[in-house]
């Protein structure tokens, strides 16, 4: 192994998913803290000028990722997972088929190289619709859609390698990423959160921007969510990679604890892009709980993570930027 970990030298990471958003801003991290960084994708929902200067790109399939992982890996990041909800409950077999089949193909090349330490992108979709909020970890896992079930059941797989195998493993649960980090940014095709989308409307891509339900039992009738900016994110997957201890699987929320409302996060578009946002009021969409907030204690305290960018006006800003850039 060429290293066991950030806080002790430089290592070699593979990051599965790495053309995508957030495992591309990941990989931005790794490489500005010194490491090695290898990316595979097969670019079907990642895009190639994702991928970070510097890292090695590979284009294939987790399926096949006994081809290149080898006892140099100190660990792997593992992003690589379709995760659009909607198109989950219509094609549920496409995510059991790559979020479940393609992990499981991971985790026995990992066995089989050796490599022994696994972050692995998860959600707060494994929840489901919560009885409480914030939500803490040890809350009632009930996802509603294949989508958090997909992801749940790759956490169960993770728990039972670590336990039969040794392997050392942190879950990370994310609510609601969001900003940008230079030039990684949200890419998606289609689009399908909220705070880009409302940029689409700023920048006269989208006539306006669709409230799905202003009757729920919020301050302003509209849903509330947790938005966490994505270099915070990329962070906690560094500290995770220190965290991991052989036989263990740590799972973390990541989240600020701190909820804006669908209209809170369109006023802040207005205020911070200047353009007037037009909102149409659309029916409630089925699963959308009322109330979706983190409680990041175990990431604080088992990871040492505390997110330094909670504010949500900086986190649309840089946003904005990314948006602007690409239209340039």
């Amino acid at each position: 192994m060429s290293g066991s970990g950030i806080g002790s030298g430089t290592g070699k990471y593979l990051v599965t998913g790495g053309a995508g958003y957030v495992g591309s801003v990941v990989a931005q991290h790794l490489l500005e803290a010194g490491h090695e960084v290898v990316v595979l994708d097969n670019l079907s929902t990642g895009f190639r000028e994702g991928v970070p200067a510097g890292a090695a790109f590979i284009e294939g399939d987790i399926r096949d990722a006994a081809k290149w992982l080898d006892p140099s890996f100190d660990a792997v990041l593992h992003f690589a997972a379709f995760s659009q909800v909607g198109e989950s409950v219509v094609k549920p077999e496409k995510y059991w088929d790559n979020n479940v089949g393609g992990t499981m193909a991971l985790l026995t090349a990992m066995r089989e190289a050796g490599v022994r330490k696994l972050v692995f992108s998860s959600t707060a979709a494994t929840y489901g619709e919560p009885e409480e909020t914030p939500i803490v970890e040890t809350a009632a896992t009930r996802p509603t859609s294949p989508y958090g079930a997909s992801k749940l059941a790759v956490d169960h797989m993770i728990t039972g390698e670590a336990n039969a195998h040794g392997l050392g493993a942190v879950s990370l649960r994310y609510f609601n990423v969001a900003g940008a980090y230079g030039d990684c940014g949200e890419r998606h095709d289609p689009e399908s959160h909220l705070i880009p989308l409302v940029l689409q409307v700023a920048q006269g891509r989208r006539e306006a921007i669709s409230v799905y339900g202003d009757d729920y039992p919020t301050p302003d009738g509209t849903c509330i969510r947790d938005y966490i900016h994505v270099a915070d994110l990329a962070e906690a997957h560094l500290l995770a990679l220190d965290a991991a201890e052989p036989g263990n699987h740590l799972i973390c929320n990541l989240g600020n604890g701190n909820g804006f409302s669908v209209r809170e996060v369109i006023e802040t578009v207005r205020q911070v892009t200047g353009h007037p946002i037009p909102e149409v009021v659309a029916p409630r969409r089925g699963g959308d709980p009322a109330v979706l907030v983190a409680s990041a204690a175990t990431a604080r305290e088992k990871l040492g993570w505390n997110p330094s960018r909670a504010d949500l006006a900086e986190i649309v800003a840089d946003a904005w930027k990314f948006t602007q850039r690409r239209a340039q």
